[in-house]
């Protein structure tokens, strides 16, 4: 991906998230120039955790067909040290027949919640080793427990969520006539590096063609950008 790209698609998440009424932390209007004023000290635990804005293709050539746009406002380390929050929230922009990948999390509990907007689909399937198994997969909606066949597409309208254990398969994306999702995560904490697995390998972060620059920095851009 260029990073104009990244810019005009954050802005555009910018706009829906406004839409929604959704407030997000002051620094995540934070310019080049403004971050690179902070105390980095007192923004250590931002810069670590990866706090913030984090846009993907996973490595594909369309966005707008296979990615995903989040901020992610608290999380906690890995192991409890030396942020030992037990949780972590994100806020998703999930557009329109826009599709996040097959994977899933071998420790991370995740509840994936439709806060607004369209319809959000979720596809769901046993682990079978690093494949996808056959079994009936249990799963928890909004606090009632059910059981659905392998390959079942939940349909989340605004409101509804489903509680997902460490270890099930999940692909989601916006539903094709409704409109861009509003959705909510709230999990155990998220370790990109090492807690997601992928049915085919993909690229969790995108290298940048850096064309011009950055309006806001992706969480993966810290190292890069604030030395």
């Amino acid at each position: 991906m260029q990073r104009s790209q990244v810019n005009h698609y954050l802005q555009l998440t910018r706009e829906f998230l406004m839409r929604q009424n959704v407030h997000l932390p002051p620094w995540a209007d934070f310019s080049l120039s403004q971050w690179r004023a902070q105390d980095r000290q007192q923004a250590q635990e931002i810069l670590a955790l990866r706090l913030g804005w984090d846009l993907t293709s996973f490595g594909a050539a369309d966005f707008l067909h296979t990615g995903l746009t989040l901020f992610t406002l608290r999380n906690g380390s890995p192991g409890g040290h030396p942020w030992h929050k037990p949780y972590a929230e994100k806020v998703m922009h999930v557009r329109e027949g826009q599709r996040t990948p097959m994977h899933y999390h071998p420790q991370k509990m995740e509840d994936i919640i439709n806060r607004g907007g369209g319809n959000l689909i979720i596809e769901i399937h046993n682990r079978d080793g690093d494949g996808l198994a056959h079994s009936a997969v249990a799963v928890t909606l909004d606090g009632m427990r059910q059981s659905h066949v392998a390959g079942s597409q939940l349909r989340l309208s605004p409101g509804e969520s489903v509680t997902l254990e460490a270890g099930i398969w999940h692909s989601f994306w916006g539903e094709n006539g409704f409109g861009d999702v509003l959705v909510g995560e709230v999990s155990m904490p998220n370790d990109d590096e090492n807690d997601n697995v992928f049915l085919t390998p993909l690229a969790r972060f995108n290298p940048l063609l850096e064309d011009e620059t950055p309006r806001w920095l992706l969480c993966n851009d810290y190292a890069h950008w604030l030395p």
